[in-house]
């Protein structure tokens, strides 16, 4: 026995099941829909693997390890050279010197990733925006330590793609940071912040604003990346203006190496 056709002439559009309504659920009305869906489809997966304990880690998809950091030097010191008066190409030198500076935070991120899994006893999993650069390097060193790893990916103007070191069926793909958000935040037992840009930022800054208002119970937010952070961050200055309060001025260690990173996640849940 057979279905029976639902290309009902007359009928074509109405005459399909909701649920298999591709452009039904594309339609702005049927938006809550759509987020309900991206929050359910990981908790499914979650749940399958018992999942319930997680390790954040954030920063920037630009940087690249040591040599191939060095390698982009080499290369806009070179375009550059062929035209020392274009602004565009300085900048692009100086950009590239930047994240150079910053390459050695890719090794941080893959080692600590490792350490999270070794020292938790496989207990906790790796969770990251699942893109390339820092978000790589921390699903990397997770995967390398045969524990899970997991990339939250979201859609983008410019095209992304989930990096290589995501444990099998562990890769989403969500349109709504909010969602993707919620996701990081859900299972989190800590949030491990290297340096980044606006992404980074914004997702490090809803995080402390989550804790300080209580809708996520205290854990521990490391920065990794002494320099970096204390340049582009003026948590004092936040203080002493009456923003923050002093209390939460110390909230937010800052950190170098991998090592130092778990020793605050450690001393935090030993208090």
């Amino acid at each position: 026995m057979t279905d029976k056709k639902t290309n009902v002439p007359g009928h074509e559009a109405s005459y399909i099941k909701a649920y298999e309504d591709i452009e039904l659920l594309k339609q702005d009305v049927m938006r809550p829909v759509r987020m309900e869906l991206e929050v359910l489809k990981p908790e499914i997966y979650f749940h399958r693997l018992n999942i319930t304990q997680t390790i954040v880690c954030f920063g920037s998809a630009r940087i690249r390890e040591e040599q191939e950091a060095a390698q982009k030097v080499n290369e806009a010191e070179k375009a550059l050279a062929e035209n020392p008066s274009d602004t565009k190409l300085q900048n692009k030198l100086t950009e590239a010197k930047g994240l150079a500076a910053l390459s050695r935070y890719y090794e941080e991120a893959r080692h600590f990733a490792k350490l999270a899994i070794e020292k938790s006893g496989k207990k906790l999993a790796v969770v990251t925006g699942g893109g390339p650069g820092i978000m790589e390097a921390a699903n990397r060193g997770a995967l390398e330590s045969g524990g899970t790893s997991i990339g939250l990916n979201i859609t983008l103007p410019h095209e992304q793609r989930p990096n290589d070191y995501i444990s099998p069926n562990m890769a989403f793909l969500f349109h709504y940071f909010a969602i993707r958000k919620l996701h990081f935040v859900m299972r989190a037992q800590a949030f491990v912040v290297f340096p980044g840009g606006f992404g980074t930022f914004d997702e490090l800054f809803e995080i402390l604003t989550l804790v300080q208002t209580g809708k996520k119970s205290r854990i521990p937010v490391i920065l990794v990346g002494k320099q970096f952070w204390s340049e582009v961050i003026n948590v004092k200055a936040l203080a002493d203006y009456g923003v923050i309060s002093h209390e939460d001025e110390n909230a937010v260690p800052i950190v170098d190496t991998a090592e130092e990173a778990w020793n605050e996640v450690e001393k935090f849940y030993k208090k």
